[in-house]
């Protein structure tokens, strides 16, 4: 145990932070601490950095820290350099315990301090400038990288992903992976936490609780806590009306008076079960379906040329019905001119593209978000669709976190966050069939997102969107669209999958099973396409090329499965024939083939199960039956 507090309790201005708290840290775990803003997570960051102190209670015996003799506790200061007109090199090599330019410690340091100052994305050259040249951002990466040099037993980060690109992102999710000690995190980069936490605390109404797993795990488990405490609840609410009802009905007759009486006692004695808290966030369970489904393909471009005054990008791509891609790559690399130029804001600079048949568009951008009105959220949605009634609005409005009080307040009253989830509310009340959005999830929080989230699950129609959160692309997006070097590569089996790819790769390693094998589905599937139209390549929907996949899979297996049971057969006719020539047939001794016989009758056995089981499963992939 590295580090431990047992029952703390902190307070500040009076006010109680953390309440009657238990947190640990063991071995080298990654943890992740979650929670609402205003939480007191970086307070409880501060806590084991020995910056805050637990409230000291003389009469209790139990609260107090413990921390490991010799253990080292390493928090990232925004402002932690001893001077601005020092270089980076200067103050980073300042830091090695070993100051002999000629040891191997220091040259081991030095080495380090190299791959860390390029991996988080500055080059070489930026070491000798001076730290005062360098933006806010860039002084905080800088900090990290001097901790990170230092190596605590317990690194503590808050919020460590601000201020740093997807590609330096990527970066340090490895690096903390591989992170020799225990690392503390708080941060909203859910994607990040995913990768990178083996265990969470919740903080929530000033307790801990903690989840074994990442983020994804501990939303999921948390769910389930959920789920059986509101059973456990129910049932106790259950006993509690039965007591209840035996005391009401036998408190007055003197023969029962005692049985009564200790009903009356057991119903005090049970422990209380906490109504759970509701569920954070809207969690849409049944399908929104666009009021037309539009044609089978919704978009359709040849040599699309995309820009402005001049030219960004070209791209070919056709995107069919139900599909849900989400657009990466850099900043200016022309994401957002592709959205408008779909939309109709914005002219192609060359090319063509056209929609499909009854395709309708929703489309949204910050701009769409800047909505000034009088009348209370509630008000400006039924104003908008008139035919609800108002508990249908109210009833809406609660499933995007729009509750309550929420509905009555006024609009120009929101936060832009607030503001932007009402339009998206807006364009999916009014079912659209093909969302075109940009930044959806911009100042939003953890619970807003995850709302939207399902919603966008929930949605049949066609969704293009730009986002840099990666774990709402995760959710959202069965495609991506990579934009870089004036060009759009389709990647057609999501954002997970395109990630590890490009780490396999960038490693050196093998990509996994999972990923050849999609990646196979796809070039199956063209063999289907004619040459004319082999261009079209990377627009095969997945779920085209994966069913083409499973069935030619299945027949070579059916086929090789056939050719071994023929071999077999050859193989039993051939014993069998000297079993019939040999001596054993007459004196009923041990023939000596009898072994090999057996092998092989079993062999054909099982081999002609393989086959069956292989023609149940092929006809399933014909006939659209899902066996996943």
């Amino acid at each position: 145990m590295l580090y431990q507090i047992s029952d703390g309790t902190v307070s500040a201005g009076g006010e109680v932070i953390l309440s009657h708290i238990d947190f640990e840290v063991r071995g080298a775990e990654k943890i992740a601490v979650v929670g609402k803003n205003g939480a007191g997570k970086t307070t409880l960051l501060r806590l084991i950095a020995g910056e805050m102190d637990l409230d000291r209670d003389d009469r209790r015996q139990g609260p107090g820290i413990v921390r490991a003799r010799q253990a080292t506790i390493g928090m990232l200061r925004q402002q932690a350099f001893s001077g601005d007109d020092r270089t980076v090199e200067e103050e980073i090599l300042s830091g090695c315990p070993e100051q002999d330019p000629f040891s191997r410690e220091r040259f081991e340091y030095q080495r380090e301090y190299e791959a860390l100052f390029t991996g988080f994305g500055f080059r070489k050259e930026d070491r000798v400038k001076r730290l005062s040249r360098f933006s806010g951002g860039e002084r905080t990466k800088i900090a990290l990288i001097r901790l990170l040099l230092d190596k605590p037993d317990i690194l503590l980060l808050d919020e460590p992903t601000n201020h740093l690109d997807l590609e330096t992102v990527r970066w340090l999710e490895q690096y903390m992976r591989r992170y020799p000690g225990a690392v503390v995190m708080v941060s909203h980069d859910r994607f990040f936490l995913d990768r990178t936490a083996d265990i969470v605390y919740e903080l929530e109404d000033r307790k801990l609780t903690r989840y074994a797993g990442n983020y994804t795990a501990y939303r999921e488990e948390k769910r389930k806590r959920r789920k059986l405490q509101a059973k456990a609840y129910e049932r106790q609410q259950e006993e509690f009306k039965r007591l209840e009802e035996l005391v009401e009905r036998f408190k007055h007759k003197p023969t029962k008076a005692a049985f009564a009486r200790a009903k009356r006692k057991q119903m005090e004695r049970m422990e209380r079960v906490e109504k759970p808290a509701e569920e954070e966030g809207g969690f849409f369970t049944g399908d929104i379906t666009p009021l037309i489904p539009g044609s089978k393909w919704v978009f359709e471009a040849e040599h699309l040329k995309l820009g402005y005054d001049r030219q960004l990008l070209e791209l070919s791509l056709r995107i069919r019905r139900g599909q849900k891609i989400g657009l990466l790559g850099p900043n200016g690399a022309g994401k957002t001119t592709f959205l408008k130029t779909i939309a109709g804001f914005i002219p192609p600079v060359g090319g063509d593209f056209s929609l499909g048949v009854n395709i309708t568009i929703g489309y949204f951008d910050q701009r769409a978000a800047e909505i000034e009105s009088e009348l209370s959220v509630a008000e400006h949605f039924h104003r908008l669709f008139p035919v609800m009634t108002e508990k249908e609005v109210r009833s809406t409005l609660g499933a995007y976190l729009f509750g309550g009080r929420e509905a009555s307040k006024r609009v120009s009253d929101l936060s832009g966050g607030e503001k932007a989830r009402l339009v998206l509310a807006e364009l999916l009340q009014s079912r659209p069939n093909f969302l075109i959005l940009d930044e959806p999830t911009n100042h939003m929080d953890i619970r807003a997102k995850e709302t939207l989230e399902s919603a966008f699950q929930a949605y049949r129609g066609t969704i293009l969107f730009v986002s840099h959160d990666r774990y709402f692309i995760r959710q959202v997006a069965d495609a991506v669209l990579i934009f870089d070097n004036h060009s759009a590569m389709y990647y057609p089996f999501g954002y997970e999958h395109y990630i590890e790819r490009l780490e396999k790769e960038e490693s050196g390693q093998d990509i996994s099973a999972m990923i050849s094998a999609e990646e196979q589905a796809l070039i199956a599937g063209l063999r289907a396409v004619p040459k004319a139209e082999r261009h079209r390549l990377r627009e095969i929907p997945t779920e085209e090329a994966y069913r083409d996949w499973r069935l030619r899979l299945t027949a070579e297996q059916m086929e090789a499965a056939g050719g071994r049971f023929g071999e077999l057969e050859q193989m039993r006719q051939a014993l069998e024939k000297r079993w019939m020539e040999s001596e054993a047939l007459w004196t009923g001794a041990r023939w000596d083939g009898e072994t090999e016989y057996q092998q092989v009758l079993k062999e054909m056995e099982e081999t002609g199960n393989r086959w069956r089981d292989l023609c149940l499963e092929w006809w399933d992939t014909e006939n659209g039956v899902d066996t996943r």
